[in-house]
């Protein structure tokens, strides 16, 4: 819901009169999600007193530029450089004991964006080596097993804080006013901040390669080329992020959170499960 003060009358005054100009009063009718009805009343009045009464039947919905930049000040739009900061701490953190087992200590306060996204690297990181451990050779079949399982709780902890993240951007673009025929995104913030924690772990890995001494100078020269793809994956990534934020902050695009309906870890869907007990 929009604050009582998200937008004052004046404000909303010289937008309107902006959009006299630039678009004749194609839409005047835009705050459909206050909660308080004070600035939907004033809206009223002005549309009554200033404007034609053919003009509340008009249709589309257009924002001024200024009513876009009003919105931003309101509401800090989070940049991927951030992200990405976040996760290379956590990383390098998890690597200072490269150990599954050491346990994480979340240096960001309890409930915040940092905090997310830091627990969200950890869980990728250890399970990076997670799926390296499993596949040696050598590895005890029971031993795996358990590893296994252990991935696939770790997969769920995972998609459960991606939510989580999802939630934090979802609160954050609540206030926003899609414009019409806005275009909706098949991938969520979160989900794209999970690609991007994921391809900080290749970085970070794909560069060890680069400095290792056991390792031929062939080996090293094409991983070098490898890690010089990733960095500008991380590039198109951050402006793709970057793009995605001002975007959704401004009306222009919109996302929808459906939430990974897994069926292998519900008992009443996985047919291996459910059907044991028959």
């Amino acid at each position: 819901m929009l604050p009582p003060d998200f937008f004052t009358f004046d404000d909303i005054r010289h937008a309107f009169r902006t959009m006299a100009y630039k678009y004749g009063f194609t839409a005047l009718k835009f705050l459909q999600r206050s909660n308080t009805g004070s600035i939907d009343h004033d809206v009223t009045i002005f549309v009554n007193q200033d404007i034609d009464d053919n003009a509340v039947r008009f249709r589309a919905l257009i924002i001024s530029d200024k009513l876009i930049k009003l919105r931003r000040k309101r509401c800090r739009m989070r940049k991927a450089i951030e992200g990405y900061a976040v996760f290379e701490h956590s990383i390098q953190d998890y690597h200072r004991s490269d150990d599954i087992d050491t346990p994480i200590d979340n240096p960001y306060p309890n409930g915040g964006f940092e905090n997310l996204l830091y627990a969200k690297s950890w869980i990728d990181t250890v399970q990076w080596h997670l799926e390296d451990l499993i596949r040696i050779p050598s590895i005890d079949p029971k031993e795996g097993m358990l590893i296994k399982r252990r991935i696939d709780k770790s997969n769920q902890d995972r998609t459960d804080l991606v939510e989580k993240i999802d939630d934090f951007f979802l609160d954050q673009f609540k206030a926003v006013i899609v414009l019409p025929g806005t275009r909706i995104n098949s991938e969520t913030p979160a989900w794209l901040l999970d690609r991007m924690s994921i391809l900080s772990l290749k970085i970070y890995h794909m560069r060890e390669q680069t400095e290792r001494k056991d390792a031929g100078a062939d080996h090293v020269a094409k991983c070098r080329l490898k890690l010089n793809i990733l960095w500008e994956q991380r590039s198109d990534m951050m402006t793709a992020f970057d793009e995605m934020m001002d975007d959704i902050g401004s009306g222009r695009r919109r996302f929808k959170v459906y939430r990974q309906l897994k069926m292998y870890n519900d008992a009443s869907l996985n047919p291996m499960l459910y059907g044991s007990k028959n």
